[in-house]
């Protein structure tokens, strides 16, 4: 989640219709979706509240992303979802029993509090709010962590003679970020530069390596979900610095960055990834849904053109209507 200082803006109510209009005209009706259909139909029969949602119970401006996720859900399915506020010391007992008093029957769980009661709920739960799980594979959900095929593909399209694609990064933090992020350079016929750090301290030097090795005018740096090596308070300026001192532009999983001097960032577009969670839990229900989670391709966009002009990429004004943020606003 973002400080309030640096929260993104909603995406603008046409601007989220015609993204809506254009998904529901991409999906054909196949057998998958025409199950999940018909649980949508009785669920809508049964009346209540068939769909719950538990997220930490924390101030604004937190409490709005999760009310902006809500609102997909009942979008999605014209169900009225029930809110499950998880204070410090609320059990799994407690959600369970209030579930059971509306009615509930699938559960999308939200943040790191809520994932801890997943094992004491007696129903499908789907997943979100979490950048990754060591268990990915046993749960089913979306990651807040945006899909390295988006984050790569855009950086391709603003800057056309990308080449390289550097990242520090720890293993043991990012590793399916990582596998992902391998398979979207392939696929674009990328080079991969990974350079591993495990502390804070391997982190600054691996960072000075890269830059060093960094030519401006084909490789781009990548600033993936990670604790260790994208540390905010001491090593984000350094490098954030060194991208505008060496003309190497940077791009990152946080919208704060962009404010900040990176290039380009991708975040959660929380309404649409509300009607994701909400496909994904009526699937579990029908029996459809798989079991792993999905990186974020429910996102948008922001885009620093004070960054973009020093590091020499030039932007038409069509590519920047494609970005849901720019700064410096005009």
């Amino acid at each position: 989640m973002l400080p309030e200082s640096d929260a993104p803006p909603a995406p603008s109510p046409e601007r989220a219709r015609l993204r809506l209009l254009a998904a529901a005209l991409a999906l054909p009706l196949g057998p998958a979706l025409a199950s999940t259909a018909e649980s949508l139909k009785r669920l809508q029969a049964a009346g209540g509240e068939p769909i719950g949602v538990m997220f930490p119970d924390i101030g604004e401006p937190f409490r709005k992303h999760f009310a902006e996720i809500i609102e997909g859900i009942e979008d999605a399915t014209h169900l009225r979802a029930h809110a499950f506020p998880l204070g410090p010391d609320t059990s799994g007992t407690d959600v369970g029993a209030m579930a059971r008093r509306v009615g509930t029957r699938v559960m999308v769980a939200l943040g790191a509090r809520a994932l801890k009661l997943v094992p004491t709920l007696e129903m499908p739960v789907v997943l979100s709010g979490v950048n990754a799980l060591p268990e990915g594979d046993k749960q089913t959900g979306i990651s807040f962590t945006p899909d390295p095929a988006l984050l790569f593909g855009q950086v391709k399209a603003i800057q056309p003679n990308l080449k390289r694609v550097f990242v520090v990064a720890n293993p043991a933090n990012a590793d399916a970020q990582l596998r992902l992020g391998r398979e979207a350079a392939r696929s674009l016929s990328l080079e991969f530069g990974l350079y591993e750090a495990r502390d804070l301290a391997t982190a600054a030097r691996q960072y000075e390596q890269c830059f060093g090795a960094a030519d401006g005018r084909r490789d781009a740096i990548w600033l993936p979900h990670d604790n260790t090596t994208v540390e905010e308070a001491t090593l984000m300026p350094i490098v954030l610095r060194e991208s505008w001192n060496r003309a190497v532009p940077v791009f990152s999983n946080s919208f704060g960055h962009v404010k900040k001097g990176a290039l380009f960032a991708l975040y959660p577009n929380n309404v649409e990834l509300g009607r994701s969670l909400a496909n994904l839990a009526l699937g579990m229900l029908a029996g459809e849904a798989k079991r792993g989670m999905s990186p974020l391709r429910d996102v948008l966009s922001a885009i620093n053109t004070r960054t973009a002009s020093h590091v020499g990429i030039s932007l038409s004004t069509r590519q920047l209507r494609n970005f849901d943020f720019v700064y410096p606003e005009a």
